[in-house]
């Protein structure tokens, strides 16, 4: 084994990336031994058809993937292989062909995580709030210590668009006030800035008072600003702990705030399997979609948002608002003209 590569690949990939490295490792490692073969001695043929095992082209005991995993699965094996001195079997003109052909079958589009935009699916910022939106969760929030928390990182991830790894990052010593009651957050790093340089996030003044109110109730001088509320069985508060939240406790935290807004009625007619359609859809990823989406009804430029909420690729801002732009563009504008003459 390279242990300089090694090292070097340990020191420099982010923890997501290692985490992602070994998942995909074990998957590999259960394809060889199922098929009762040595991975040190798999060649480009075991590759492909393991290709095609995950697109579904060949009948296989494996779930189906997507084609961005399939992709990250493959790079990753080929590292591994690489790191070990050994031939890389990701690499031969055989497997980028299976790869083609899987990416024909299968389609590039990723599954998008559902909005959550500040009113909901409206047109008109002046409009009632409607659906699954950001201000009737915050409406679903309690009134106690859990409450203050969810609101509070509620309009956090909105104003700062986070992600799931940047909200739990969060420190109270992160945060500044101005002189307007308005704030500015301070991201240390982020997905798309590894090596540290950070980045800043507006922060509203009613989510200043949000804040101010959760870090009041749960005694939060410094340290991790977004963290567990301890529970007793009846649902009721125990205390507040010491550690971050874990990053994939945001996504839980989402779903159960659209579920009690549903039983407070605050979604509107909304049948029990819309519902479960809705929870299973949404991740810690909608706000910051939601966001993205509401920036473009607002006819804000794509830099400027790009640099309002830490993007580098632009066509990931563009497929975030490719639903709302099909109802703002040109053939929604001339369906529109001519539906009052029919």
């Amino acid at each position: 084994m390279d242990e300089a590569l090694l090292d070097a690949a340990i020191r420099g990939w982010s923890h997501n990336t290692r985490r992602a490295f070994r998942s995909d490792l074990i998957l590999w490692g259960t394809w060889c031994r199922r098929r009762r073969m040595v991975p040190a001695r798999a060649g480009p043929g075991d590759v492909a058809a393991w290709i095609r095992a995950l697109s579904g082209a060949d009948p296989s005991e494996e779930t189906v993937r997507a084609m961005a995993t399939i992709e990250r699965y493959v790079v990753n094996v080929g590292w591994a292989y690489r790191i070990a001195g050994l031939d890389d079997p990701t690499a031969p003109p055989l497997v980028r062909l299976e790869k083609k052909a899987a990416r024909k079958a299968l389609g590039v589009r990723q599954r998008q995580a559902r909005a959550i935009r500040f009113k909901g699916d409206v047109s008109d910022f002046d409009s009632p709030a409607s659906g699954v939106c950001l201000a009737h969760l915050l409406k679903a929030c309690r009134r106690d210590l859990l409450g203050l928390r969810d609101a509070a990182l509620l309009r956090v991830a909105y104003d700062s668009a986070g992600r799931r790894s940047e909200l739990v990052a969060i420190r109270a010593e992160h945060i500044e006030r101005d002189a307007e009651g308005a704030g500015t957050l301070f991201i240390p790093s982020s997905k798309t800035d590894q090596a540290g340089e950070g980045a800043y996030a507006y922060l509203a003044p009613a989510t200043m008072v949000a804040i101010a109110r959760w870090r009041d109730a749960g005694h939060i001088d410094r340290g991790a600003l977004f963290r567990r509320v301890e529970t007793h069985f009846d649902g009721s508060v125990a205390g507040v702990g010491r550690d971050a939240l874990h990053p994939n406790s945001i996504t839980l935290i989402y779903r159960r705030l659209i579920r009690a807004a549903h039983a407070k009625k605050l979604l509107g007619p909304m049948s029990e399997a819309e519902l479960e359609r809705w929870v299973k859809a949404v991740s810690s990823h909608s706000i910051r979609v939601g966001v993205a989406q509401d920036n473009f009804a607002a006819d804000e430029s794509l830099p400027a948002i790009m640099q309002a909420y830490r993007w580098r690729d632009p066509r990931t801002v563009l497929r975030y608002g490719k639903k709302l732009a099909a109802k703002s563009g040109a053939g929604a504008r001339m369906a529109a003209r001519f539906a009052d003459s029919s």
